[in-house]
C-alpha cells in the first residue's frame, strides 16, 4: 500500500523524512502527494525544513525563518521571520544573496554566525508582496507553485493534508530542489 495514499500516513511520512533523508527519497514523497489549488495555499503558513543534503539547509531555520504569507494569486510575502517579541516581518527577496548563500551556504552554518546574521534581516523589510502563485506544471503534475518576483527562484506545493503542504524550491542551479513543509497557522 502506498504510504501517502492516506493523510495520516502521509503526515507520518513527513515527520520521518524532516529527522533527514535523501533528495530522492524526499522527490519520492513530493511525487506520491496530490497537487494543490491556488486557493488552498491563501493564509499563513509556519514553515520547517526537510533535511536532504541541499546547500540550504540548516539555513532558514536559524535565521529565525517563520514561513509564508499567502494573501492572494497576486500578494505572497515567500520570506517571513520571526521578530523580537513574537511578531513576524517580510523580508524582500530581492535583498536575499542567493547566489552568495548557496556558494558559501557551509561557512554560514558555524556556530553564532547565523543568529547574528538575523538582526540585519530588519534592513531587508517589506510591507510589499515578492511573489505570485500560479498553477504549473512540474514533475509531470499541475499544481500550486509560488513564482519569486527577483530571483530565479520556483516553489511548487503538494497536499500532505488539509493543513500541511510540502514545498520543492527549484532553482536555476544544479542538483536536487530544496525541500520544506508549510503547517497553517
Amino acid at each position: 500500500m502506498d504510504p501517502t495514499a492516506d493523510p495520516t500516513s502521509a503526515q507520518l511520512r513527513l515527520q520521518e523524512l524532516q529527522l533527514g533523508t535523501d533528495a530522492d527519497s524526499a522527490l519520492a514523497f513530493f511525487d506520491s502527494l496530490p497537487p494543490v489549488q491556488v486557493p488552498e495555499l491563501y493564509g499563513s503558513w509556519r514553515g520547517t525544513e526537510v533535511p536532504t543534503g541541499h546547500r540550504l539547509d540548516g539555513l532558514l531555520e536559524p535565521l529565525g525563518w517563520y514561513g509564508k504569507r499567502f494573501d492572494g494569486a497576486e500578494e505572497v510575502f515567500p520570506l517571513v521571520f520571526s521578530g523580537a517579541g513574537g511578531g513576524v516581518f517580510n523580508v524582500n527577496p530581492a535583498l536575499v544573496p542567493l547566489t552568495a548563500v548557496l556558494r558559501f551556504g557551509p561557512l554560514l552554518r558555524k556556530p553564532g554566525l547565523l543568529a547574528a546574521v538575523h538582526p540585519a534581516l530588519r534592513l531587508a523589510r517589506t510591507r510589499r508582496p515578492g511573489a505570485r502563485l500560479r498553477m504549473t506544471e512540474y514533475r509531470g503534475v499541475l499544481s500550486a507553485a509560488m513564482i519569486y518576483d527577483a530571483l530565479p527562484v520556483l516553489d511548487v506545493f503538494r497536499r500532505v493534508d488539509d493543513g500541511t503542504v510540502v514545498g520543492a524550491m527549484d532553482m536555476r542551479a544544479p542538483g536536487a530542489p530544496f525541500f520544506f513543509a508549510l503547517r497553517r497557522d
